[in-house]
């Protein structure tokens, strides 16, 4: 406000120099406008439009900021171009989706390709990696080995914990008759469409993403995502994720308790939280997962306080029945025309949803932000 009246007091001084050097000129063009009605208008309107902005401006408090790109957008520009480096790197070091053992028949797997299976089981698998290189084990001998035989020479599995994992997952392949996926990349080879639906979905509806896990996607993906979220007091052992995922129980009232919580209040955080357990094996995504988490929360909380302090809480539930029915119609819509998109689309939208939503949201904070400043003034 300051600078605008100091912008005003500028202008006055210069239009009473102008008037004090070219009397007769001034003069003669009042005398114009004054004869031209059209141009008395026009400017009559413009000086309202004036005096009404420096009214509000006084009233109010507030000062008009022009948006301009600046430190903000030279970093936002920085940021992407690294995620764009990122993702180069990612999609020419990482193998085809189409060679990932999911795809693959178990009985046709190579005793390296039995290994690498059993390295995915964690960390502590390693320690028999040598012991199956050197019976050659392949995906065949692998589906006739007992408890016992893992239990002896030449493969003396002797934790009990080991060999327990090792059987269950085994039991597992035999079902499948592939390699079920342990991470996310395995996850997207396999369910394509509905990985591309939890990204979005969990970005502008996770209350509704996580109660679609729950209704259609029970065992393979809720049960994982609540024993990750909310493990139980003696899952706190040390055992890396994959170890804790292939045992898994009903959850007890405990963790509904604390998951039920957690999804009323705070449903980025258990996004925040899953990414975090899986650090080890996604490094940079689960990153960029957490910060994406933690960016989407703060804009909700904004969204909440647009609401309050407008006095609209009369209209949640209007607008709760209109997101639903927007979300579900846009599942629905994509589910139908599916099949028609192509493979290449697909993998940009989960990629661009991935690696890119996180760069927007900073600049939505930053514009909140902003706004928010701007209202306080």
């Amino acid at each position: 406000m300051i600078k605008i009246i100091l912008s005003r007091t500028s202008a006055l001084r210069f239009l009473d120099a102008i008037e004090k050097l070219f009397p007769d000129a001034i003069r003669m063009r009042l005398e114009d406008i004054q004869q031209n009605s059209d141009i008395g208008q026009s400017l009559a309107a413009f000086q309202k439009y004036g005096n009404d902005q420096i009214s509000l401006a006084s009233n109010t408090g507030r000062v008009i900021q022009q948006r301009g790109g600046g430190f903000f957008s030279g970093v936002l520009t920085a940021l992407t171009g690294v995620a764009v480096v990122l993702l180069v790197y990612h999609w020419s070091s990482r193998e085809s989706e189409h060679d990932l053992l999911v795809h693959k028949a178990v009985v046709k797997w190579t005793a390296e390709e039995v290994v690498l299976w059993l390295e995915q089981l964690g960390p502590w698998a390693s320690l028999y990696r040598d012991r199956f290189l050197s019976e050659r084990v392949n995906g065949r001998l692998l589906l006739t080995l007992t408890e016992e035989e893992f239990s002896r020479a030449p493969y003396t599995i002797e934790n009990n914990s080991h060999r327990r994992v090792i059987l269950m997952e085994l039991e597992r392949v035999k079902a499948l008759g592939v390699k079920p996926p342990q991470n996310l990349w395995e996850y997207k080879a396999v369910n394509p469409g509905r990985s591309l639906f939890l990204l979005y979905a969990l970005k502008s509806s996770p209350r509704l993403g996580l109660l679609y896990l729950y209704l259609f996607d029970y065992t393979d993906s809720f049960l994982p995502f609540i024993h990750t979220i909310c493990p139980l007091q003696e899952d706190g052992s040390g055992e890396d994720i994959i170890t804790k995922l292939l045992d898994l129980r009903e959850p007890t009232w405990k963790q509904w308790r604390e998951f039920l919580v957690k999804y009323s209040f705070l449903p980025y955080q258990l996004i925040a939280e899953f990414a975090w357990d899986w650090l080890e094996v996604h490094y940079w995504t689960s990153r960029f997962l957490i910060v994406n988490a933690m960016l989407l929360s703060v804009l909700e909380l904004f969204s909440f306080w647009r609401i309050w302090s407008r006095s609209e809480l009369k209209t949640v539930p209007q607008r709760m029945w209109s997101h639903f029915w927007k979300v579900s119609t846009q599942g629905l819509f994509v589910a139908m025309f599916w099949p028609l998109i192509p493979q290449f689309v697909c993998n940009c939208l989960f990629y661009w949803a991935l690696y890119f939503n996180p760069i927007i949201n900073i600049d939505l904070v930053v514009k909140e932000v902003r706004q928010l400043e701007t209202q306080v003034l």
